[in-house]
């Protein structure tokens, strides 16, 4: 899955992200990477980042468009 490494993800994508209070049901969030917060090169549950806007979460998709 792209969204567990750090190099597949930069600030200024546009990713679908699951929060941490969302984990549970698995509802996904849209939005634009403002900064990663994972410092290692791969995240077994998702690379966490931090969207514009200030919602923080693991990455799960990565838009194409």
């Amino acid at each position: 899955m792209p969204g567990r490494t750090r190099a597949n993800i930069a600030p200024g994508m546009k990713v679908k992200v699951v929060k941490k209070e969302d984990q549970g049901t698995g509802k996904l969030t849209e939005g634009i990477v403002e900064s990663l917060l994972t410092k290692s090169p791969r995240h077994p549950r998702g690379i966490k980042v931090r969207l514009v806007g200030g919602e923080v979460g693991r990455v799960r998709e990565i838009s194409e468009e």
